[in-house]
């Protein structure tokens, strides 16, 4: 049996080359108690060099702040790239979407080529004004209180909006994806409008780039097995792979 230093190395050397751990395969792995395992990882986190979750631990910080969408855009802005033009290639004629917001949506956009009878509807501001170049994309945009952080509406106004449409697609941009939490945004009114367009679509595709995984924001959207499709990019995890493929979900990696 490892003794305290060892445990403390391979649990290390797991977070290393996974980025997640969970609770329960470490004690497999360890053959010892989760009792032990999770005294460990508080040693390991009082020392700066972990941070524990929820039946595990990661090793980047699990909490997102909420920052302005000019500073947000300018993250990982090549990976959003390949991400939304991967995300532009699922969009086929007669389309109906809906387009959330988001930095990586907004790549989306960027990336959106013209289709016949594609429809758009969108909480964000600046989705509606990129897609405003093409005359055959018909844009509706949601109306509401306006959050200048992401450049988006949100409020009873746009969710009422909402039910009165079906879409084929949601386009959907999260601050944050725990395994055991669900999707996540830092403001718990767009977690909301987020759930409703879930709600009224057939289909969610969900942009994220890999540094979202294990991150949690203040307001939960919903739970992996409500999703259908994630687009990221390599620098996720083949463990985090396999559980969200167990889950049913597609998983794209660009």
């Amino acid at each position: 049996m490892m003794n305290l230093a060892e445990r403390h190395q391979l649990i290390l050397s797991r977070l290393q080359r996974d980025q997640y751990i969970n609770v329960v395969d470490l004690c497999k792995e360890l053959k010892v108690s989760s009792v032990t395992i999770r005294k460990d990882l508080k040693l390991l986190e009082d020392k700066s060099l972990l941070f524990r979750t929820h039946g595990g631990a990661t090793m980047n910080n699990p909490y997102t702040v909420d920052r302005p969408v000019n500073e947000k855009e300018k993250i990982q802005s090549s990976e959003k790239n390949k991400i939304g033009a991967a995300a532009a290639t699922l969009i086929n004629d007669n389309d109906s979407i809906v387009i959330a917001s988001g930095t990586t949506v907004l790549y989306f956009a960027k990336n959106l080529q013209p289709a016949t009878n594609l429809t758009v509807v969108t909480s964000a501001l600046n989705v509606a004004l990129e897609l405003m170049r093409e005359p055959s994309i018909e844009v509706i945009q949601l109306g509401g209180i306006l959050r200048k952080s992401s450049s988006s509406v949100l409020g009873n106004y746009a969710e009422q909006i909402l039910s009165d449409f079906y879409f084929n697609k949601l386009f959907l941009g999260v601050d944050g994806i725990d395994l055991d939490f669900g999707l996540t945004t830092t403001n718990a009114m767009e977690a909301q409008l987020n759930r409703k367009m879930i709600s009224v679509s057939q289909k969610t595709i969900v942009l994220a780039d890999s540094s979202k995984f294990g991150k949690r924001g203040f307001g939960k959207i919903c739970g992996l097995d409500e999703i259908d499709h994630i687009i990221t990019d390599k620098g996720i995890s083949e463990q985090i792979v396999k559980h969200l493929e167990g889950l049913g979900v597609t998983v794209t990696i660009v």
